[in-house]
């Protein structure tokens, strides 16, 4: 009894590390994009095919494809949410491209506030005031960081790459809401699906002459973003979740955006204005009000959504 409660201690340390590990390297990301010199789709195209050849090698190597339940619903399901997950990759990229990595990671951020917004009109969850106070501040603090006003002009707002960040936490919302009902896929091979599909997806969209110009300093950055950011980050997420509780992962989640802005405001030298300071905290400690619950409902659905809190 003595050794099992060790070899759990110890699963769950292994585990704390490898999400740790996972959390702070996916809040690189946006860092990395910048220098790649590549525009979002062609961007997203590398770390979908990195990420259906590496993911599917270990789905392959542990033999887990021998277990799979498959049903066409499942699949069809993890389909549909594939083409939101490649398209929030695409907007969150562009966004990048436009904005500040600060500003894009910041209003991105709103997709869990928005899955609560989404999840009460299409799954019919009714709203605390928590809930409700949660949605009015984050909203708040996105037109403080987006300077919205009166004579802004749809080129400007276009323009100023909060669009792209809203667009991007939209589909990460609808990936969200639609993965809480995939029931007997693994991980790995729901995501396998999802990127192969977005290799499909976008072989039409991509430019290959874009590689051509590459210095190797941007193919570092390109590969560091398809086969780290995206294969071994997702292994040793998917492989630490079922050891950690869903309120430590929500916390843990919080690593991402944070390693994000660190790394913008030091090595880029983005500086927010009063305004966009403030619409920044206000927009996480929205975030952060998603994580109460109340007393008596530890919400189930929720293991989903903190599941699904990647990039």
């Amino acid at each position: 009894m003595q050794q099992d409660l060790s070899i759990s201690s110890k699963q769950k340390s292994t585990a704390v590390i490898k999400m740790v590990i996972s959390m702070v390297i996916f809040g690189s990301i946006g860092f990395f994009s910048e220098h790649t010199n590549l525009p979002s789709f062609e961007l997203v195209f590398v770390r979908c095919l990195c990420a259906t050849l590496f993911l599917g090698l270990c789905w392959l190597a542990s033999g887990q494809y021998k277990t799979e339940k498959w049903s066409k619903r499942d699949v069809l399901q993890t389909l549909v949410c594939g083409f939101f997950l490649v398209f929030n990759w695409v907007f969150l990229f562009k966004s990048f491209e436009e904005t500040s990595v600060t500003i894009a990671i910041s209003v991105y951020h709103l997709a869990p506030v928005l899955v609560l917004l989404l999840g009460s009109f299409l799954y019919r969850e009714k709203l605390n005031v928590i809930s409700v106070s949660s949605i009015i501040i984050c909203f708040l603090g996105t037109a403080l960081i987006s300077g919205i006003n009166g004579s802004t002009s749809l080129t400007q707002l276009m323009g100023s790459g909060i669009i792209w960040a809203v667009l991007a936490a939209l589909f990460y919302a609808f990936t969200t809401l639609l993965g809480k009902g995939i029931q007997n896929l693994s991980p790995y091979t729901t995501t396998f699906l999802q990127t192969g599909l977005g290799v499909i997806i976008l072989i039409p969209f991509i430019h290959f002459g874009a590689f051509a110009d590459l210095s190797q300093g941007n193919w570092i950055m390109v590969v560091s973003t398809g086969i780290i950011h995206t294969g071994i980050v997702y292994l040793l997420f998917f492989d630490s979740l079922r050891f950690l509780s869903t309120k430590f992962i929500s916390i843990i989640v919080f690593l991402d955006p944070a390693v994000a802005i660190v790394l913008d405001t030091v090595f880029t030298g983005f500086r927010p204005d009063l305004y966009q300071t403030l619409g920044i905290v206000l927009i996480f400690a929205g975030m952060a009000l998603t994580l109460v619950r109340r007393k008596g409902k530890e919400n189930v659905a929720a293991e989903g959504t903190d599941i699904e809190q990647i990039q």
